[in-house]
């Protein structure tokens, strides 16, 4: 008797048991729902869905509202809704999921790319942090796996140790390298603030004094002070700053000695610093803003590998899942004929043609294939129940958290293997590999922050040139009369002493006080040199030869990626070859199981041998072709470390960073190495296989 017709009872177009199968029960309703079991959906896009990344880069202007830069910039809180990308695959309570909608889902909805799309923004705010002079704070370049079952290690997967879950890497300041806690990445020369600075002071103060002099005319002399300070102050990239000072005060007092009450002050002074020595050029003074563009460079390729990352694990947990799904399929298979052959012994038991052994051994063999297939059952759930978590932001909805997902893609062998130079796949993944492209931006900025701590081993030699004038007014204290040769007065004063602006008038303004800053009544004006010397200069000297070290240790450390790259090239390409023969060598042992099945099958009915050995042909054929399963699982997640070993798996599956980048999937990926479900696939719809597909057009599936 042959396994086909028990093949098209466990077609996987049946209704699976949701719950653990105890028993044969479980089964029988297979078969009736044969031609019941809706017809998969075609694939849908998404609508459009509104996704704004703003760049965070450019400072929020003043105009036309002047308080706008002084105003805390609200941040949108994460969208945790699922896209309906999820519910235009959803039919009655299944979600019908080729390989292509798996990719998109988890571009759209993926966590571990939601938390490393922040990272785009994160570097926007250092690079306008830079720019206003001050130091970055870098970026996380790491790589965030936290979904479970996509990762090496079982459920847990492999969790980073950085932010959110990712691995540290080496980009921005303080981040380190190779283990270093610290680094001299963009330490040097302090910097000016490239933003102008505005400060003021405004006070008023009434000081109330007794008085121990013998000199005093009063016991209390009070005086109320009035001040008014400003300041501004601006750095430039080329090493000089700008510092302008005025200053004003209006002060009463009762001292009849004061000449002035009230008293008003003026001054103000220009002062340009240049650097001669150490902080000159822009060198120095823009490393932060070079170094902040190189990470926000850094955190666009590492958001392209986190895309790699993220859908080279959602291919290999799809290809789990079409696993776990064909396994279960194996084992009702064989259950179902284990079930047939107990039937049949049971019969031939009762009119004395089998000895009861045979049934006993009949019995066990149905205990043991129920045992698998409860086995592959669960295996199944958790497959799916992986699946869903990493295609979604939230498995909360009851009905998306209970849905079944059925795998409508399957694997595909081509006919002929592609024969491509081992060296042209080193090149490609030289040229293509983002973890290169990353350390080679980092080297850039290591390169540049050297030379700005050798510029910082200079003493400081400061050139600057000033120019200020000071201006006085009030009124003649009316309390102190005037000098002459009859006077007896104690206190007085002499015209001709007072003051240029009191020598024609008792009372000078506000107007003419300020008129004295820019008439030369009272200027002060100089140029002079700073020199500062730090004697041994040890600081200095070890931040400079640290800095060479991690320079150098940079570019070993980029040499030995590249010698990692060539070695994951090459064996990702021997694991190709190895698993395509172990692909043709477990096809073979299908084949061979499957003609013994049946010829002992052909023995049975006329008497040449017993159902023992039929049901051991049947474990046998159930074993390879769970091998074979297997063996193709194993083929496509080779295919799929190929293409992230060389660097080209976005390529090779026509996925849009741009779109990945905003979550906002309209054109839907084609991953080779497929082919569509004929089981699954919707009712007239012809088998395709997206355009571009190799494996379509080499070879056979599954």
């Amino acid at each position: 008797m042959s396994l086909m017709f028990f093949r098209e009872m466990a077609n996987p177009r049946r209704r699976i048991c949701t719950a653990p199968v105890l028993a044969l029960a479980c089964l029988l309703p297979l078969a009736r729902s044969i031609a019941q079991s809706p017809s998969a959906p075609a694939p849908q896009t998404a609508p459009a869905q509104a996704v704004h990344l703003e760049d965070y880069s450019k400072p929020r202007s003043a105009f036309p509202h002047f308080l706008q830069p002084y105003e805390a910039q609200q941040i949108p809180e994460p969208s945790l809704g699922n896209s309906p990308r999820v519910d235009s695959l959803m039919h009655d309570g299944k979600i019908h999921l080729s390989i292509d909608d798996a990719v998109a889902l988890a571009l759209e909805n993926n966590l571990d790319i939601d938390i490393a799309r922040y990272n785009l923004n994160i570097a926007d705010t250092d690079f306008l942090r830079a720019k206003s002079g001050a130091n970055i704070l870098g970026i996380n370049a790491g790589i965030v796996q936290n979904t479970p079952g996509g990762g090496v290690g079982g459920l847990g997967g492999t969790v980073g140790s950085g932010t959110g879950g990712t691995t540290v890497a080496a980009s921005g300041i303080g981040t380190g390298t190779n283990g270093l806690a610290q680094s001299t990445l963009g330490i040097g020369s302090a910097i000016t603030s490239f933003d102008p600075i505005i400060t003021s002071t405004l006070q008023l103060d009434k000081n109330d004094t007794e008085s121990v002099s013998v000199f005093s005319p009063v016991p209390v002399v009070g005086v109320n002070t009035y001040t008014a300070n400003f300041s501004y102050t601006q750095g430039f990239d080329w090493g000089g700053a700008l510092t302008v000072g005025f200053n004003n005060t209006h002060a009463t007092t009762n001292d009849p000695t004061n000449l002035l009450s009230p008293q008003i002050s003026s001054n103000f002074q220009a002062k340009f610093t240049q650097n001669l020595l150490q902080g000159f050029g822009t060198l120095a003074n823009t490393r932060f803003i070079r170094i902040a563009k190189n990470n926000r460079e850094i955190s666009d390729v590492a958001f392209r590998l986190q895309i790699i990352t993220t859908v080279d694990q959602i291919e290999n947990m799809y290809w789990d899942l079409v696993y776990a799904y064909e396994n279960l399929r194996v084992q009702q298979e064989a259950l179902t004929y284990a079930q047939k052959a107990l039937d049949d012994s049971k019969k031939q038991a009762m009119v004395g043609t089998a000895p009861p052994i045979q049934v006993v051994s009949s019995e066990s063999t149905v205990a043991t294939d129920q045992q698998n297939l409860i086995v592959a059952q669960n295996n199944l759930e958790l497959q799916q129940l992986l699946m869903k978590n990493a295609l979604s932001r939230s498995i909360d909805d009851p009905i998306l958290a209970e849905a079944e997902v059925i795998p409508t893609s399957t694997m595909a062998i081509p006919k002929q293997e592609s024969v491509t130079p081992t060296q042209d796949l080193i090149n490609q993944a030289l040229a293509h590999r983002a973890e290169l492209v990353e350390s080679r931006i980092d080297l850039n900025s290591r390169d540049l922050s050297a030379k700005a701590v050798h510029n910082a081993m200079l003493p400081t030699l400061d050139a600057f040139a000033y120019y200020g004038g000071s201006g006085v007014g009030g009124n003649i204290n009316s309390s102190l009369p005037l000098c002459t040769p009859a006077s007896t007065a104690k206190y007085c004063y002499s015209p001709g002493t007072n003051p240029p602006p009191f020598q024609t008038s008792n009372t000078v303004g506000y107007g003419s006080t300020l008129n004295q800053l820019v008439n030369s009544s009272a200027p002060d004006k100089g140029v002079g040199l700073s020199l500062s010397i730090p004697l041994r200069n040890r600081q200095a000297q070890a931040n400079q030869v640290r800095a060479e070290l991690e320079l150098r240790q940079a570019q070993v450390r980029l040499h030995q990626l590249e010698n990692q790259v060539r070695i994951e090239v090459r064996n990702a390409q021997f694991d190709v070859k190895q698993n395509r023969v172990a692909v043709e060598a477990a096809q073979s042992a299908v084949d061979f199981a499957r003609q013994t099945f049946d010829a002992d099958q052909q023995k049975l009915k006329v008497g040449l041998t017993i159902i023992s050995v039929v049901l051991q042909d049947a474990a046998t054929l159930t074993t390879s072709e769970s091998n074979l399963v297997s063996a193709k699982a194993a083929y496509e997640k080779s295919c799929i470390e190929l293409d992230r070993a060389t660097g080209l798996l976005l390529d090779h599956s026509g996925i849009d960073v741009a779109e990945a980048t905003r979550g906002q999937v309209t054109h839907l990926p084609q991953v080779p190495y497929v082919a569509p479900r004929n089981d699954v696939m919707p009712q007239g719809q012809p088998n395709q296989t997206p355009e571009g597909s190799t494996a379509h057009q080499a070879g056979g599936q599954m």
